[in-house]
């Protein structure tokens, strides 16, 4: 397994360092794009309608992303630590990261995130599955990741997502089955 990681990480690492365009691009996907993300679930959460949802959507992604990378993140980088890419071949990375890489935090976050936005809504969620995808290529790209760390973060991402989507399934049924008063009025 450890030869497949690095033979897919030698895949997408090797045309670093080749051409500033790519290697501009790169760092912004890995280290910018991030914050487009929860700028854009802000606005999402925003446009929601009545702040009762709003809140709602508010609190399912800030939960799931506290459960990912606040807490089961740690916990496996605290029992299992993997030496960064940079560090394994001894090379700058174009980023500047430290600490254990598996799992990937960065991809935890993204794909909790991605998972209540597709939960809320299925074009917004695809977008965001999208760019938290383009994301982790460019973590590998810019050399602070290997393949495995973004799978790891992908999973455990998704997991926290569905088990907060999950928990809170009957205040969700009971805030969006809600009669608004002038539906109810109509009948």
């Amino acid at each position: 397994m450890a030869a497949f990681n690095q033979a897919l990480f030698q895949l997408v690492h090797q045309f670093a360092g080749r051409n500033f365009f790519l290697d501009d691009l790169g760092i912004f996907l890995a280290e910018y794009l991030p914050y487009l993300l929860v700028a854009a679930f802000l606005v999402l959460a925003w446009y929601e309608n009545g702040w009762r949802k709003k809140f709602y959507l508010f609190a399912e992604g800030a939960i799931a992303v506290m459960l990912s990378r606040g807490l089961l993140t740690e916990i496996i980088r605290f029992f299992y630590h993997h030496e960064r890419p940079f560090s394994f071949y001894n090379f700058a990375p174009l980023i500047a990261e430290s600490g254990w890489s598996f799992p990937s935090g960065h991809m935890a976050w993204f794909f909790a995130l991605s998972l209540t936005v597709w939960y809320a809504n299925r074009k917004w969620g695809w977008w965001f599955f999208g760019l938290s995808a383009l994301t982790g290529i460019a973590r590998i790209y810019v050399g602070i990741h290997w393949p495995l760390d973004i799978l790891g973060g992908v999973l455990v991402g998704l997991a926290s997502a569905w088990f907060v989507h999950w928990l809170l399934g009957k205040s969700r049924k009971a805030l969006y089955e809600e009669r608004e008063p002038a539906a109810a009025t109509a009948q």
